[in-house]
């Protein structure tokens, strides 16, 4: 199984402890977060996996190289004119897969105990249950959060922003809704099929929420996997780096 580790952001709001480490490295109960999202890969099955690069590039390869696990591929996704984004990142590395079977995306600073073969499992179960290809299942829950998408029974159908610093104010619905809607937080955890890689001629930066939305209006399921009982926490702030130390530690 193939994974990839979205690791090329600069982590701007951690600084000044990431003015000399990239995001990737910096540790959460004695050990990287790099280093816990490629444990929780490998559990789930991957035996081959795409790390993409930007900032402090060198340190991240000298990680991979010394400990990087045993038995598994690891692949550079270098962006020296990057960071590209989301859906930027993944399609570069687009040369790096094998393409045979549905992969992981899994954002770097993201720690949780979301069932990660379960989510592959349930990408299988859509495309073998409807009757057009599902492109992605994300794994989502009910919480409160300044941006969340909007699902219908057939999939993700649009978005609302209360405030988040990533995209307009406001709600917007890519095509007409069918049954009930109902938002979602999205964890930043993906299971892909290959065939997204043909859909779209985007390049450059681009966020790959972007992409989901144009393909939701062009008919392509996006499929939404509740795991609202499971622990999830971002590393983007300092506070949230002192909660998660915490519940390491504990």
């Amino acid at each position: 199984m193939e994974a990839m580790i979205l690791a090329a952001g600069a982590g701007t709001r951690l600084r000044p402890l990431t003015d000399e480490m990239p995001k990737a490295l910096v540790e959460v109960g004695g050990r990287p977060l790099l280093g816990r999202i490629m444990d929780r890969l490998v559990d789930a099955g991957a035996t081959r996996i795409i790390v993409n690069t930007h900032y402090y590039e060198d340190r991240i390869r000298d990680f991979l190289d010394s400990h990087g696990p045993a038995g598994v591929d690891i692949l550079i996704s270098p962006e020296p004119e990057g960071p590209y984004d989301t859906g930027g990142g993944l399609f570069r590395a687009e040369p790096l897969f094998l393409g045979l079977q549905p992969f992981l995306l899994h954002n770097v600073d993201v720690l949780s105990t979301v069932p990660l073969r379960e989510l592959l499992d349930e990408q299988a179960r859509e495309n073998g249950r409807r009757d057009r290809r599902v492109v992605a299942s994300l794994a989502v829950q009910e919480r409160e959060a300044r941006r969340r998408l909007l699902f219908d029974d057939l999939g993700l159908m649009g978005w609302e922003n209360r405030g988040s610093d990533r995209a307009p104010v406001g709600r917007q619905e890519v095509r007409e809704p069918v049954g009930t809607v109902r938002p979602f937080a999205f964890t930043g955890i993906h299971a892909i099929d290959p065939s997204i890689f043909r859909l779209t001629h985007r390049a450059g930066a681009f966020s790959i929420v972007d992409l989901y939305l144009e393909l939701a209006a062009r008919g392509w399921v996006i499929h939404p996997m509740d795991v609202s009982e499971e622990e999830w926490i971002d590393i983007g702030t300092p506070e949230r780096l002192r909660e998660a130390r915490r519940r390491y530690a504990e």
